[in-house]
Order: C-alpha cells, then structure tokens, then sequence
C-alpha cells in the first residue's frame, strides 16, 4: 500500500479528479497545518493551477474547511460509533483506541489536525482557529451528553463528576494527538490508553 500524497496529473488542463485533489489536500493541511501549506504547496500536491484551485475550492480557507470535513468523515469515523456503545467505559474505550489506530497509522501523518491547526493558527486566521475551537467544542458537548445518559442509566456511580470525566477523557485524546505528532512510540500510547481504561469509574 503506497503511503505518498497522491498527485493529479497536470497533462489535463481544467480536468482533474476532485475528491483526490481534496484528499490531496487534506494530507498537505495535515502534516503542515493551516499556517504552515502554502498555496504553492496546495497546487503542487494537488496536481493543479490556482486558478483550477479557486474555482473548485474557492480560496485556501474555504479549501480548508472542506478537508476538514473530509477529516471528520473519513478519519474521524471512530467518534460516532464510539458514542453508541453500551457503556461509559465502552465509549472511552473505542474513542481512546480508535485515536490510537488514527495516529499510529503508518500511512497518514502523525497527530490530529484539528489539534495541530487551532495550536499554529495566528491573528491572520483567527476565523480558521474559531471554525476548529467551534467543532472541538461541538465533540466534547457530545461526549459529555452520553455520559450525562449513562449516568442516568445507572452505569456510572451516582457521584460521578460528568464534566470532570468529559474534560479528563478530552484532554487524554488531545494529549495523545500531541505525542504522536511529537514521535510518541506507538506502545507509549498503547500505555497511556491502558493506564486512562484502568482509572475510570464506570463498568
């Protein structure tokens, strides 16, 4: 399985293959961040002109926010699934290990690229860092409603800190996100993911 960003051939003016140019793109933005992907970089992986570019994608932004979405479907997968299992200690099991399975791949770059864009974004891309804090926010209040639920359902104890366990499960998978973008080794995480499973409360 080739592991390379995949390049749309230039040798076809105007006619290119725009779920691969995006997911082109996507693997730009994820190794290099908002800030740091140039346009010049985008239309060099992507296999097209600028202007092929703006009238596709409209500008570097708006290109963007559509890997992103392409990010949270494809990559991001793990997270829905993982808030319909049975139990509270099923959920942050799938999402931890699903983390896990994502940042480790051999074929895709190291960390989250929600996580890695909203650290770099600068004053220039203030709209970008609040687009990603919004979506980051949007994940947690989710989380924390299945918690909310098991709760109820009696599957956590009765005292059970929902907010805290919701804001300690976060900050494991951002921290994870982080050390693998930093060259965390696989079994390191495999331990961090091991150590938060025997910590939580729920069955």
């Amino acid at each position: 399985m080739e592991c390379s960003i995949k390049r749309v051939c230039k040798g076809r003016p105007r006619e290119f293959d725009v779920d691969e140019a995006l997911a082109a793109a996507l693997q730009l933005f994820w190794s290099k961040g908002y800030e740091g992907t140039s346009l010049t970089d985008l239309t060099d992986a992507m296999g097209i002109t600028r202007p092929s570019l703006y009238a596709a994608f409209g500008n570097k932004e708006e290109l963007f926010r559509k890997a992103l979405d392409l990010y949270e479907r494809e990559k991001l997968a793990y997270v829905s699934e993982a808030l319909n299992a049975p139990t509270s200690r099923q959920v942050a099991e799938r999402l931890l290990r699903g983390a896990l399975q994502l940042q480790t791949s051999e074929c895709q770059p190291r960390g989250c690229l929600r996580v890695i864009s909203s650290v770099t974004c600068g004053a220039e891309a203030e709209s970008v860092r609040a687009d990603l804090l919004a979506r980051r926010a949007s994940s947690h209040r989710a989380i924390c409603e299945r918690m909310e639920r098991a709760k109820v359902e009696g599957d956590l104890p009765p005292d059970a800190d929902v907010e805290g366990l919701c804001n300690y499960l976060v900050a494991i998978l951002q921290g994870m996100s982080v050390q693998a973008g930093s060259g965390a080794s696989k079994q390191q995480l495999e331990t961090l993911v091991e150590t938060s499973l025997s910590m939580w409360p729920g069955k």
